[in-house]
């Protein structure tokens, strides 16, 4: 373990004006086993891990705060729902069950809120009735509890926490036989309730529709219409984006701010992808993934590219195209080049399951079904395993006085070289500078930082001087929290949550 030392000035009290050193060792390699720098393993490669206690396909993943994965609902078969949820432990690389939820669900969203609880939104159960239910997981006691419902039933929508601390709920159906697309709505976590949010300014809708994207400005890319609209939250209004050039089925946000759109299904299973530029409103042509896929994954990998996973595929001759069941190839897409390689294969074949993008760089490939051509179903997966990429690059570590990345963080007034301890609190709406490793400064998706289980207003990173690889995040502290010597904080980039350290708040 390597570690940099340098002296900083505390105060022993706010009133006293002599100061005192103190030497704050920032920890470069080994807080909670995180790293700044990318460590080298096997070239892209897929290993076995533990098997689900539940065989299951369209579930969700949650990456929870402890580093455990919360697997909720889906299918066992071509009908019905799943209540059933278990826990994933990277650690062990096994399954256990975490209870049932209130309701069976599939087709539904699962978000991590501030405050670490997981909000799991509608879905559908068996005949296809969409559900407008809600309910919350707290890891702290393993329970599933009902929150208050949507206004508009629906399956297949989108549910992006956004930087108030809110949830946008956009998309998704109420209905099979004649669908009419669901309007958004907000989620408020403080009330339990959702509420009406702006009008869709396109028309129509698309079967497999690409899940909504959150931009690195806060708003929100909805892809699921004709044109294509962004969301923004301080107006709370719907604007017109630019014209998707196909219908693809998934996205991901990029490192440069940028969002990918690869796979889908029209007049048979696609290869194409396309790149949407947020500061112009324009969709354009990328390079084409390597297989047809949809009901495939793509997941941002910390180094900047996606990793593409699994879905169902067609076989092409001439002009005709025949669905050729589902697939175990995966490959990434490199934004730099704008082209997809083949990485390593999966152990089975899979679509409709879910990738999770785990705290040590891994991601876990859990589930789904198997299909090995038309009328050859091959059932629904319990087994899940493991891509390493080339190289693991570990989720961001808050930096704490201890140096083993719990206690007290190094978190200073904004400006100062003060820390807000029990001796000298911070204040709601004052700007704090939070020091972190893990994180870069030339990555267009901003971090998303909780204090006191609500979300901060992040208003700038930057390196610390001689200091290579540590980051001062800069946030003003939200209103609010409950008074406290060690109030929780934690960071969350590109979907995985750091350790908690706290400061105090008064």
């Amino acid at each position: 373990m390597r570690a940099q030392c340098y002296t900083v000035l505390d105060i022993e009290s706010p009133r006293q004006m002599s100061l005192r050193p103190r030497v704050l060792c920032v920890l470069l390699v080994g807080i909670l086993g995180a790293t700044t720098m990318p460590t080298a393993q096997s070239s892209g490669t897929f290993a076995p891990t533990g098997s689900m206690t539940t065989a299951r396909s369209l579930h969700s993943a949650t990456l929870l705060p402890n580093g455990q994965v919360l697997l909720a609902g889906g299918t066992a078969s071509s009908n019905g729902a799943l209540a059933s949820a278990e826990l994933y432990d990277p650690g062990t690389g096994t399954f256990r069950s975490a209870g049932t939820m209130t309701t069976a669900r599939r087709l539904h969203s699962a978000t991590l809120l501030p405050d670490g609880r997981v909000l799991i939104i509608g879905g559908d159960r068996e005949g296809g009735t969409a559900l407008a239910s809600a309910e919350l997981f707290d890891p702290a006691t393993g329970i599933f509890s009902a929150t208050g419902s949507l206004r508009s039933a629906r399956v297949g929508h989108t549910a992006i926490l956004l930087a108030t601390g809110n949830v946008l709920v956009v998309g998704g159906y109420g209905t099979r036989a004649y669908p009419e697309l669901a309007p958004a709505e907000i989620y408020d976590p403080l009330s339990g309730t959702f509420s009406a949010a702006g009008a869709y300014v396109g028309r129509g809708g698309c079967d497999f529709c690409a899940p909504a994207v959150l931009l690195p400005d806060g708003t929100v890319l909805f892809p699921g219409q004709y044109p294509a609209q962004v969301y923004d939250p301080v107006s709370g209004a719907f604007s017109p984006s630019g014209m998707m050039i196909e219908e693809q089925s998934t996205s991901a946000a990029l490192t440069n701010g940028q969002v990918m759109f690869a796979g889908g299904e029209s007049l048979g299973r696609s290869a194409t992808a396309e790149l949407y530029n947020p500061d112009t409103h324009t969709f354009i042509r990328t390079g084409d993934m390597t297989s047809r896929r949809v009901w495939h994954t793509l997941t941002l990998l910390p180094a900047g590219t996606v990793l593409a996973v699994g879905g169902e595929t067609d076989s092409c001759s001439g002009n005709a195209c025949f669905f050729a069941g589902s697939v175990a190839s995966a490959e990434l897409y490199d934004p730099s080049t704008k082209t997809f390689l083949p990485t390593g294969s999966l152990s089975a074949a899979r679509g409709t399951h879910t990738a999770t993008l785990l705290a040590d760089g891994r991601v876990l490939v859990a589930g789904g079904a198997s299909y090995g051509g038309i009328g050859i179903f091959g059932g629904t997966l319990s087994s899940a395993e493991l891509y390493t990429p080339d190289v693991l690059v570990p989720a961001p570590a808050l930096v704490s006085l201890s140096g083993d990345g719990r206690g007290q963080g190094a978190i200073f007034h904004g400006g100062t070289t003060h820390v807000a301890d029990a001796r000298d609190p911070a204040a709601a709406g004052e700007s704090v500078d939070i020091y972190c490793v893990g994180l870069t400064t030339d990555s267009a998706i901003p971090p998303q930082i909780a204090i006191g289980g609500r979300m901060a207003r992040l208003l700038r990173t930057s390196q610390v001087p001689g200091l290579p690889g540590v980051i001062q995040v800069t946030v003003s502290v939200p209103g609010g929290i409950a008074p406290g010597t060690a109030v929780s904080v934690r960071l969350t980039y590109i979907g995985r949550p750091s350790n908690e350290v706290t400061l105090a708040v008064q």
